[in-house]
């Protein structure tokens, strides 16, 4: 009996063998491609499209998809993580920092691992947890109080803990790690509690840190003179989701968030580099490449934390390495990630604030769209037209597709005072619009930014979306449903309420033969598959 047979014998059975474990070797994840009946990273690949060639469930049978079971956590509050399944075990994570792994064919606990925070820590942000990296038999998990540890796979063991910055109620993190050859990378949160961005890299191994980028430069540092005076030591640009990774390039992508005091910017005059910007960095080192900027002094909260996603497409009939970004400020953006050189812009939801980008990718701000004290209507909403949610790319029909927020805020300004732990806003948003915010699933052209086809949703969304080869696209919604179209058309062809609002994105694998869909919902986690007899029937 070969290794793999006689694990899935236990899992099933009564007992579990630390041999049991799989190693994820890093050439595997770089392949992943050709691993499509697992989930290896955060993205499920390294490139972030979100897309895995599985067909058993496809546009045809798709409606008969089955509950086949469901994982209680316990834990109350948003459960945004996006499992990993490797070997026929899933890992994930709670936000009461928690992690998990289960067997991924019956939903049985296996192990779980608990963070204790400490008292007099003073985490800015919240205790949620998207989710973990893995490399070797080693997981890896941010903290709300910024730290980063290392779990082992096997047991659920601890066996490191590295403080990546004092939390000192001004720091925080809740990303799910990169990893990649030795090294596990992380960001922070808390910029709305005027902290300085970082992006951060650790050995694998021992948890030593091996470097460091600070997203705003300090004095005498080339970017320091875009900012005013001394604003750069509060100004933000944190880095709370994850970066992609070209492994061909040995570089890391990290989007960048807003600049602080949020909402004002008349304390931080210039750019305010690199806030709502992404950075690319060499992954040894963690020098600094380049930079794009998305848009430079942001005074309405539109961080540029949205996937960077890496796509290998002919641009204008010859091949390309192309970064590509739906940006919280309602454009979608195409990006040379070699180089960083800017292709192409256009807008894919409703916005207001600029009349065009120019051919450097600069924004040309239409007047009188700046925050005001009487208040300032300007479209997209301060939650932005994208945001953190996970959009896919599938190669078989050459579509992004991703959920868009469709509304407009009134931007009210005011000069802030910086205190330490408190939040560092400037000015207001608030919904006065008289309209209720909206959204849709959208599929469009990332070589043109042309929609081909949209699903309008009742509420703004905050689910992502997942894309296979059955041509499928799933995607869920705030009223809790998770939905399954047909990726070339947009037509709905099935959807279940899973109970809770979705405010994070399904998953795909394969175990034994069945493919299954999962999806955190509240304070659960669901599987979905096929009927045997359907499975039987399609094997034939």
């Amino acid at each position: 009996m070969n290794l793999k047979v006689w694990c899935a014998a236990l899992i099933c059975g009564v007992s579990v063998s630390a041999i049991c474990a799989a190693d994820l070797p890093f050439d595997k994840i770089v392949n992943a491609a050709s691993h499509p009946q697992e989930w290896l990273t955060y993205w499920g690949d390294y490139h972030a499209t979100r897309y895995r060639d599985l067909n058993q469930i496809d546009d045809a049978n798709v409606d008969r998809l089955r509950l086949q079971w469901i994982f209680q956590t316990g834990v109350p509050g948003a459960f945004e993580t996006v499992p990993l399944v490797l070997d026929g075990i899933m890992y994930f994570t709670a936000n009461n920092s928690s992690a998990y792994a289960i067997d991924a064919r019956s939903g049985r606990e296996l192990w779980r691992f608990q963070y204790t925070i400490p008292k007099d820590a003073r985490p800015c942000c919240g205790t949620l947890n998207r989710g973990l990296a893995m490399i070797g038999s080693r997981l890896f998990m941010a903290t709300p109080d910024a730290h980063l540890v290392a779990i082992d796979s096997r047991n659920g063991r601890l066996l490191w803990d590295s403080e990546i910055i004092p939390a000192n109620g001004i720091y925080g993190a809740s990303m799910a790690p990169l990893a990649f050859k030795d090294k596990v990378v992380v960001g922070v949160a808390g910029g709305e509690k005027g902290n300085r961005g970082l992006i951060d890299a650790y050995d694998a191994a021992t948890g030593k840190r091996a470097w460091r980028f600070w997203t705003i430069p300090a004095k005498g540092e080339p970017g320091n003179e875009t900012w005013g005076g001394d604003s750069w030591k509060h100004g933000g640009a944190p880095t709370w989701m994850t970066g992609t990774y070209d492994p061909e390039l040995n570089t890391v992508y990290w989007g960048v968030g807003n600049p602080g005091p949020d909402l004002y910017g008349d304390v931080r005059p210039g750019d305010n580099l690199y806030s709502d910007s992404v950075v690319a960095l060499d992954g040894d080192t963690g020098k600094l490449k380049w930079h794009f900027q998305f848009t430079p002094h942001d005074v309405y909260d539109w961080d540029a934390a949205e996937t960077p996603m890496l796509l290998d497409l002919p641009w204008n009939g010859k091949p390309r390495k192309l970064l590509v970004q739906a940006n919280r400020n309602a454009f979608f953006y195409v990006l040379d990630r070699v180089t960083g050189e800017f292709l192409m812009a256009k807008p894919f939801a409703r916005q207001t604030w600029a009349k065009d980008i120019d051919s450097k990718g600069r924004p040309v701000k239409n007047p009188g769209v700046e925050p005001s004290a009487e208040g300032t209507r300007v479209c997209p909403q301060s939650a932005g037209a994208a945001n953190w949610m996970a959009p896919s790319y599938s190669p078989a029909t050459g579509l992004f597709y991703f959920n868009v927020r469709e509304g407009c805020d009134v931007y009210y300004s005011s000069p802030p005072v910086y205190e330490e732990g408190k939040g560092f806003w400037g000015s207001i948003f608030r919904g006065e619009t008289g309209e209720r915010q909206w959204g849709r699933v959208t599929a469009l052209d990332p070589l043109t930014a042309k929609t081909k086809w949209t699903y309008k949703l009742y509420q703004a969304p905050w689910a992502g979306t997942l894309a296979t080869s059955g041509n499928l696209l799933f995607a869920g919604d705030e009223d809790g449903y998770l939905m399954a179209f047909n990726a070339k058309t947009g037509e709905l062809l099935w959807k279940i309420n899973t109970g809770n609002r979705l405010a994070t994105s399904p998953i795909t694998f394969e175990l034994d033969g069945k493919q299954y869909i999962a999806m955190p919902s509240g304070s659960v986690l669901l599987a979905f598959a096929l009927p045997d007899e359907v499975v039987a029937g399609k094997k034939k």
